[in-house]
């Protein structure tokens, strides 16, 4: 019994030194995948790259090698009646809560997307929730706290506990504007020092509340002026200059907006070396097909799956070429309505809706991955084995049916053999 455990005392150092002293940080791959109950709802059909049926489509991308999923959230989304009302943008925390469990207990880190608002919340709309109109700003910065708090309890009681929190989605004007239609909705601008106290308040009052109930997450701050490299460097010189307490500068980059990923290049280095953080690409994406409708921006790529490969390539060679870039995940890519009544429009997922066929470009994305995502560094001891079938070694690799003594992970967790 003695050997053993100097053993297993060996096995964690090992662990630990490897963890601590690797030159490449952990890298995270998945998507957003905040419709997936909605498509599973229809019946949607999804297939491999063989044609082969998908039974469990948040299964399959954590066997392909996906770590990560993002999902959404809205305030209260039912009681939105403005312009460019979608349905789609439907994720309250009781549409999110059993997607989340799914999520965690499938083996992925998990990103939380708080919109703050009851719709799409994105650089051209950041809408104050319905319910908070007519609240002052001292009144918002505690409305922001308590909901933040109060979000996070309600998913704490059920198990989850994101890994990683966005309070706000790409806010690189702010947030918590309006309402719609007033003259001076509070927006922020790196060319005026307008608004940015209110702005800094409110941050730092959803990151307080994100610290209190989920310590060890790492909190994002999303923007998305890639092709305004001067932009970004301005705006996270302002954050910094508040001391604002975050970890990972994240990025939204779509070719048929931004451009070539000579402009992604430009962004990514400035950011590299003028700030300590982080970095992830959390949205992108580039269609199988047609063009995105309403995009004029010319793009390098044909719109087509053989483009969207040589899309998909590209941009993983082009982040592993940053060592503080640890996450790419592309928006949207469950979307699939082959076989359902549901609308077909976009094109830029990583299933076809024509088909219900897995792009070429999934597996490729998932090459920018590290391997599974390891839920903590410490082993859990004797633990049962569970159904899975699926086993790695600390180095990422599949391996069936381990013999040999050592650490593995199996369903996200550290087991010692």
């Amino acid at each position: 019994m003695k050997s053993n455990h100097i053993i297993i005392s060996a096995l964690i150092t090992l662990l630990a030194s490897l963890t601590a002293n690797s030159s490449n940080p952990f890298r995270y791959v998945g998507g957003d995948v905040s419709l997936l109950p909605d498509y599973e709802e229809a019946d949607a059909k999804y297939y491999d790259g063989d044609g082969k049926p998908i039974s469990d489509l948040l299964s399959f991308c954590h066997d392909e090698g996906m770590n990560c999923m993002r999902v959404r959230l809205f305030v209260n989304p039912d009681e939105y009646d403005g312009p460019e009302a979608d349905p789609n943008a439907k994720q309250d925390l009781e549409y999110i809560i059993p997607l989340c469990q799914r999520i965690q207990e499938d083996g992925f880190a998990l990103l939380l997307d708080f919109h703050y608002s009851d719709t799409w919340a994105d650089p051209g709309k950041q809408w104050t929730p319905k319910a908070w109109e007519g609240l002052s700003d001292t009144e918002l910065y505690r409305k922001i706290y308590d909901y933040t708090k109060e979000t996070l309890q309600t998913l704490g009681r059920n198990g989850v506990k994101p890994e990683f929190i966005q309070p706000g989605n790409e806010i690189s004007y702010g947030m918590l504007w309006g309402p719609a239609g007033t003259e001076n909705p509070k927006k922020v601008f790196t060319s005026s020092d307008a608004n940015w106290d209110r702005f800094h308040n409110l941050l730092s009052n959803a990151i307080q509340a994100c610290r209190e109930e989920c310590p060890d997450a790492k909190i994002i701050i999303h923007t998305e002026r890639v092709a305004e490299p001067s932009y970004l460097r301005d705006f996270y010189t302002r954050l910094n200059s508040y001391k604002l307490d975050y970890d990972i500068i994240g990025l939204s980059y779509y070719p048929y907006f931004h451009g070539s990923l000579s402009v992604l290049k430009e962004a990514l280095t400035l950011l590299e070396t003028s700030f300590e953080k982080d970095m992830m690409i959390v949205e992108t994406g580039f269609p199988y097909a047609w063009k995105v409708p309403g995009t004029n921006q010319p793009v390098d790529y044909p719109y087509s799956e053989a483009g969207q490969y040589s899309f998909a390539k590209d941009l993983v060679s082009t982040l592993l070429g940053y060592e503080r870039c640890t996450g790419l995940l592309w928006w949207w890519f469950e979307y699939n309505a082959n076989g359902t009544a549901l609308s077909g429009w976009y094109n830029a997922p990583l299933f076809d809706s024509r088909t219900g066929k897995v792009t070429k470009a999934f597996a490729e994305i998932c090459t920018f991955g590290s391997g599974p995502y390891q839920a903590g560094v410490f082993p859990i001891l004797n633990s049962k084995i569970s159904n899975s079938s699926q086993w790695y070694d600390i180095h990422g690799h599949l391996v069936t049916n381990p013999t040999t003594p050592g650490i593995y992970i199996n369903n996200g967790r550290t087991v010692i053999k």
